[in-house]
């Protein structure tokens, strides 16, 4: 397969809170160990979205220091066809030029006390693709290059269109839910039904609970939890979820209850809504602090409460999910962009009242 690189490529680059631009910046370098790919298309998260307006998870505030180190090329939702390998890479990845790719978002250092007992996903240097330019530019751009230290997943041609930017979204939905130590008879919530929660939704199911509630103020994605396998959805802005969910359990609330929605108020819905000794699940990036009275998870429903971060060891299995039909992801991907026009794909993004995954195409 012979491949022309050019010199320079159009890329979406971030130079700090609200000052994204297009640019034409230089084809990154392959060196040893390099694979460079050029992106067939880029998934906009809704960490994406809340980075480039200046949320304290990325740009730091009085409890977290900065995060990201622009200027830097966002996203973390890509795939591409590699076109060029560096000395070992082949050997190293098991790929070859001409093989659609996919990279786990977290680049390890592969050092760290996490990295070397198998925790590589809370790798204490925590590059992220789309967050640090030189050790891990993002896919909103037309080539990206992943380095030896990544994990790079061939992915099957048989997962067609823009599918596989949901990749990367499912394997992160796997993790979570294996977190929620999801019981037969169990009743369980889902607290937004944005891209992240409509695939949870997909492999809650899989578990076969006794009944699956999801919660969203989008019309839209209420619809498309239906479909998707919710037994009942409920927008918090007609009725009084809360009162709900206990008039479904006989007062005594959801077995399990996983939030996805970076929203305060679904924090304090969600303590509100599980029963004492029940399962709360976290997996959002936040805007603002959330504030609770901390004795309910404690004193008052002795709670079992879990965070849930990136996606260990789960990218096969989103793979093998979707190449099998086992979880739709195509449903999801409403909206696809050309990279010239990433403000407008955003501005979609961020409103999500007829979009659910946004993509740009380089």
């Amino acid at each position: 397969m012979d491949v022309r690189i050019p010199d320079h490529m159009k890329a979406v680059v971030c130079r700090g809170p609200n000052d994204y631009r297009l640019e034409e910046i230089p084809v990154p370098e392959v060196r040893d160990g390099d694979v460079l790919v050029k992106v067939r298309a880029c998934g906009i998260c809704a960490g994406d979205v809340k980075c480039r307006t200046g949320a304290s998870m990325f740009w730091g505030d009085e409890i977290q220091p900065p995060y990201v180190q622009p200027p830097v090329v966002p996203g973390h939702e890509f795939f591409g066809t590699v076109v060029a390998l560096g000395k070992g890479a082949k050997e190293k990845h098991g790929i070859d030029v001409g093989d659609m790719v996919t990279a786990e978002q977290i680049v390890p250092c592969w050092e760290c006390r996490f990295c070397r007992t198998g925790n590589y996903w809370m790798c204490q240097v925590h590059d992220i693709h789309g967050f640090q330019r030189e050790a891990a530019d993002g896919g909103m751009a037309e080539y990206v290059r992943l380095s030896e230290r990544d994990i790079i997943h061939k992915v099957p041609e048989s997962i067609t269109g823009y599918t596989p930017a949901i990749i990367e979204p499912l394997a992160c939905a796997v993790h979570t839910v294996e977190r929620a130590q999801i019981k037969f008879g169990d009743v369980v919530v889902l607290g937004g039904l944005g891209p992240l929660g409509l695939l949870k939704l997909q492999l809650v199911r899989l578990k076969n609970p006794r009944l699956i509630i999801g919660l969203d103020l989008r019309e839209k994605r209420l619809k498309l939890g239906k479909e998707l396998g919710a037994d009942i959805v409920l927008n918090p802005l007609e009725e009084d979820v809360v009162q709900r969910v206990m008039e479904l359990t006989d007062g005594y609330g959801c077995d399990v209850y996983i939030h996805a929605t970076g929203e305060p108020e679904g924090v304090i819905q969600g303590l509100q809504m599980i029963r004492k000794l029940g399962t709360y699940v976290e997996f959002s990036v936040f805007t603002e602090p959330t504030t609770v009275d901390w004795s309910i998870i404690g004193d008052r429903k002795e709670l079992d409460m879990y965070g849930a971060h990136l996606s260990p060891y789960t990218y096969p299995l989103a793979i093998d999910f979707l190449v099998k039909g086992m979880v739709k992801g195509e449903p999801l991907i409403t909206h696809s962009f050309p990279l010239e026009e990433w403000e407008a794909a955003f501005a979609m993004a961020a409103e999500g009242t007829e979009s659910v995954k946004v993509v740009l195409v380089p």
